[in-house]
């Protein structure tokens, strides 16, 4: 019932046994290493206290945690001094696909430098049906970091039934079934459902219960959604977290609410309520897990914020037509003027980038709204017609995302995308969430201890996600190391900006190799594609 806490508590233990028995090493077996790390404050993944340590690599493995003679030889010695030596970062939700599958964006840069080592793809639902073509891709042009595939409900669904609104029929049912029992056969780490966007937002529970059964049947697998409704659009924020609940309830496997959080100003303050249900859930036994990126404002579209479902059945054009149909347009603008209000506004909306019109990124919909002499619901249809766009929403209150922070069971994530640099398309979290996480609300703020903000980035989430041998310093660990100063270690993005490098990173090694090296991502990648069960 609590399998995930007593494989932490082994972990740890391993971790502390590791301590003793590495604190100091006979000089045969400290002769030579591919790299040292000397001298180092070593946060080890666990919780623990930092401890000053050596960190000794050979390959891709650490194989040494403590006192490392001074007579110790390596290729590369690296002195910390003064500096925090911790796992490399995961992220537990990234939308750096299909960046990774193209050689341009392989490298990961932007992520390398917020110290992240591996990433969870696909989340929300999204990703092809097919996960083999996608993972071959990112494969043939070497990751700049290493990769946690799921297999998405959305991506399933519209292989198998398209975007339509209704309930799949058995024959459509056992067919997502067969895609998320191959995708697990290859080497997917769990199952991933976003039934607030379309087509996962036209499934009922039972559905999601299906599939989740099918994941559940692999050691390991979790389910990972972005919630029905994060508001109080359809079923408001508390119901939609006691679905994903009843999901893990009767499926059998751990649950993780993603980028939790109460959106809106009629929500502000429900974190509380939602903090109760998940331990409460806790309490019965389910495992109920949380991801989060540390910003009060959220990133998605027009369209899946404004829009409602149904007029958003059959895709983009279906919906512009939708739109330009008046009777459906009075329709439609009604319920759209109720969601806006929902977000906090038209001046809570900044767009993001609008290709019709490149002038309007970064205004507000309600300035936007004013120079177009229209109201901004009006503007927002207008350009729903043209394509959409992405948007920065802000639509959260400080106090809400503390206390997610706050919690034992909470991660961090970025919800972050892989786009060209200075093309202005992403929320700074893309940039800056895990930087920004230590140095605004451990060391401006106080919100957490610095054990518990790196634990919540590394150990947590290996042990949650069932990535093995990762997310902690220890002997035969993947020499996934990140080396920062905490002094300068800080979020660089802005939402006017969001393309700008975080700093503070001195060192990275993915998989035993360097990253970066002196404050500079290396040419070189060596990320990998993981796989359940390697």
């Amino acid at each position: 019932m609590l399998k995930r806490f007593l494989k932490l508590a082994v972990l740890t233990a391993a971790s502390l046994a590791t301590t003793l028995t590495s604190a100091v090493l006979p000089a045969a077996e400290a002769a030579s290493f591919d790299v040292i790390i000397r001298d180092g404050r070593v946060l080890d993944g666990t919780g623990m206290p930092w401890r000053k340590a050596d960190i000794g690599i050979s390959g891709d493995r650490i194989v040494a945690v403590g006192h490392i003679p001074p007579d110790a030889k390596a290729a590369r010695v690296i002195n910390a001094a003064g500096k925090y030596v911790t796992p490399g970062f995961i992220d537990a939700h990234s939308h750096s696909v299909p960046g990774l599958s193209m050689a341009p964006l392989a490298g990961a840069v932007p992520i390398l430098y917020q110290g992240i080592t591996t990433v969870l793809i696909n989340p929300d639902g999204g990703g092809p049906a097919d996960l083999a073509p996608l993972l071959s891709a990112i494969e043939k042009h070497t990751p700049g970091v290493n990769v946690i595939p799921t297999i998405g409900h959305n991506g399933v669904r519209t292989a198998v039934m398209g975007r339509e609104d209704r309930a799949p029929t058995p024959a459509e049912l056992q067919r997502m079934k067969d895609f998320v029992r191959k995708a697990m056969d290859e080497g997917a780490f769990g199952f991933s459902s976003g039934p607030f966007y379309i087509p996962g937002k036209y499934s009922k529970t039972d559905e999601l219960v299906a599939l989740a059964k099918v994941a559940a049947a692999y050691p390991g697998a979790f389910h990972t959604s972005h919630i029905r409704d994060e508001a109080s659009y359809d079923v408001g924020v508390v119901n939609a977290t006691k679905e994903l609940i009843e999901v893990s309830r009767q499926a059998k496997l751990p649950g993780i609410v993603t980028h939790i959080k109460t959106l809106g100003p009629s929500v502000w303050g429900k974190s509380k309520d939602v903090i109760e249900v998940i331990n409460a859930a806790r309490a019965e036994g389910l495992e109920i897990w949380a991801d989060q990126y540390a910003y009060a404002a959220s990133g998605s579209g027009l369209q899946p914020s404004l829009v409602p479902g149904w007029a958003q059945a059959g895709g983009q054009a279906e919906m512009a037509k939708r739109l330009k149909d008046p009777e459906q347009r009075a329709q439609i603008r009604k319920e759209m003027i109720n969601n806006m209000e929902r977000r906090g506004g038209a001046n809570a909306m900044m767009i993001r980038s609008f290709p019709p019109d490149p002038s309007l990124q970064g205004k507000r919909l309600d300035e936007i709204a004013r120079m177009k002499l229209q109201d901004p619901v009006d503007t927002a249809i207008d350009m729903l017609i043209q394509g959409g766009a992405p948007i920065v929403s802000f639509n959260m209150n400080e106090k809400d995302v503390e206390a997610f922070m706050k919690q034992p069971w909470t991660m961090t994530c970025t919800d972050g995308g892989l786009s060209e640099f200075g093309s202005g398309e992403e929320h700074p979290r893309a940039y800056g969430a895990f930087p920004r996480k230590i140095s605004r609300y451990v060391f401006e703020r106080n919100v957490i201890s610095l054990e518990q903000a790196i634990h919540s980035s590394t150990g947590l989430t290996a042990t949650v996600l069932g990535v093995r041998d990762r997310g902690f310093l220890r002997e035969g660990a993947y020499a996934d190391v990140l080396v920062f100063d905490a002094a300068k270690f800080r979020d660089v993005a802005t939402y006017e900006e969001p393309d700008a490098y975080s700093e503070g990173v001195d060192y990275l090694l993915v998989n035993g190799k360097l990253a970066i090296d002196g404050g500079k991502v290396t040419s070189d990648r060596h990320g990998r594609v993981l796989r359940r069960g390697q």
